[in-house]
C-alpha cells in the first residue's frame, strides 16, 4: 500500500537499523527479530517503520517471519532525516540510571552531540558509551526521531577547554549564578556544560570562565540536580535559540 495519513497505522512497530536503507529486501535477526516476532507478534504482510540516522524513515513490509529472523521488504521512504540544531550537551557522567535518563532526554530534546566530561568531582569517569547510545536509540524509536545524537568518548575538562572550537559558544550552568539562561542563549553552534553533583571546584570554574567562548548562566532560583539541570538548560536553549519556535 502507498503511505497515507492512515497507513501505516500509528501502532506500527518502529526500529533503528544500523545501515543505510533503500528499497529492497532486508534481513533482521537477533534482538530486533525477537522484538518484532516475539514481542510485537508481527506476521507476513504487517508494516514496520525503520530509520537509519542517515537517509530518514522508511516503510517496510514483513515478507517472512521465522523464529530467529525476519525478512522485510523496504518499500518507500516516509521522510528524510530530520534537521537538528547544532547543540552539544557536555555533561559530567552520573551514576547508572540517572545518566541513562539524561541520555534519553538529550535525544528526545534534540541534542546533536553528547560529550561526557570528566571533572575533579565526577563520580563515574568511564561511562558505558555503548549503553548510553542504546538508551538514545530506544528513545528515538519511541519518540519518532530520525536523527540520533553522536556520543563522544569521555574527555577530561582540561583537554576539553584546551581544544574548544573558537566558533562554538559554551554555556555553563554555574551553581554560583550567572546571566539568566533565556537572556544569554543565542543560536548555534552552541554547547551546554553541566558539572557533576558536587559542582565544579574553584580551579575548574576559573578555567571555564577564562575561556573566551564561555558564558555562565543561571537556571532559576532553585537548586537542580545535574540531570535535571541538563534537561532544563537544553529545553531553554531549544525554546529561545533552537527549533521549538518554528522559525528554523
Amino acid at each position: 500500500m502507498i503511505a497515507t495519513p492512515a497507513w501505516p497505522p500509528r501502532s506500527t512497530p518502529r526500529l533503528f537499523v544500523d545501515q543505510p536503507l533503500a528499497p529492497g529486501p532486508l534481513r533482521l535477526d537477533g534482538p530486533q527479530a525477537h522484538y518484532l516476532a516475539g514481542v510485537m507478534r508481527v506476521k507476513a504482510g504487517h508494516p514496520v517503520r525503520l530509520f537509519d540516522d542517515v537517509t530518514g524513515e522508511w516503510l517496510a513490509i514483513v515478507a517472512a517471519a521465522g523464529k530467529r529472523d525476519l525478512t522485510l521488504d523496504v518499500t518507500e521512504q516516509l521522510s528524510a532525516r530530520e534537521s537538528v540544531p547544532d547543540l552539544w550537551l557536555v555533561a559530567a557522567p552520573l551514576k547508572k540510571g540517572r545518566i541513562d535518563w539524561m541520555a534519553e532526554k538529550a535525544c528526545e530534546l534534540g541534542v546533536a552531540r553528547y560529550v561526557p566530561v570528566v571533572t575533579h568531582r565526577t563520580v563515574v569517569d568511564k561511562p558505558n558509551v555503548e549503553r548510553l547510545r542504546a538508551h538514545m536509540i530506544e528513545a528515538a524509536e519511541q519518540c519518532g526521531r530520525t536523527a540520533l545524537p553522536q556520543v563522544a568518548e569521555p574527555v577530561k575538562l582540561s583537554a576539553l577547554l584546551r581544544d574548544w572550537p573558537a566558533e562554538r559558544a559554551l554555556y555553563f550552568a554555574d551553581e554560583l549564578g550567572g546571566v539568566p539562561a533565556r537572556e544569554a542563549m543565542k543560536p548555534d553552534p552552541a554547547a551546554i556544560l553541566i558539572g557533576p553533583e558536587g559542582g565544579f571546584d574553584e580551579g575548574e570554574r576559573e578555567a571555564i570562565r577564562a575561556l573566551p567562548q564561555a558564558i555562565g548562566i543561571g537556571l532559576g532560583p532553585r537548586i537542580l540536580r545535574a540531570d535535571t539541570a541538563a534537561a532544563t538548560a537544553v529545553a531553554i536553549w531549544m525554546a529561545v535559540a533552537g527549533d521549538w519556535n518554528g522559525d528554523r
